[in-house]
């Protein structure tokens, strides 16, 4: 699954959500440390819920911290 997107401060960025737990995005630095600072904090999958723990291997749950965090673009 490909995600394009941008961060904060406008740098665009792709990552490959690929679900392994050793790597569970590749393609930008910034997108994993933000995936790894998340790690073990609960997420919401939607504006209204329901509520998971980022887990590496739960992709819903990379895309909705993406998806708070970023200005996501497009999802493949």
């Amino acid at each position: 699954m490909i995600v394009i997107g941008t961060l904060e401060d406008g740098a665009a960025y792709e990552v490959e959500i690929t679900g392994r737990e050793d790597r569970p995005v590749i393609g930008s630095r910034r997108v994993r440390a933000l995936i790894e600072q998340y790690t073990g904090q609960p997420v919401l999958l939607s504006p209204l819920g329901p509520q998971r723990t980022l887990e590496p291997t739960d992709k819903e749950a990379v895309i909705a911290v993406l998806r708070a965090h970023t200005s996501v673009v497009e999802v493949s």
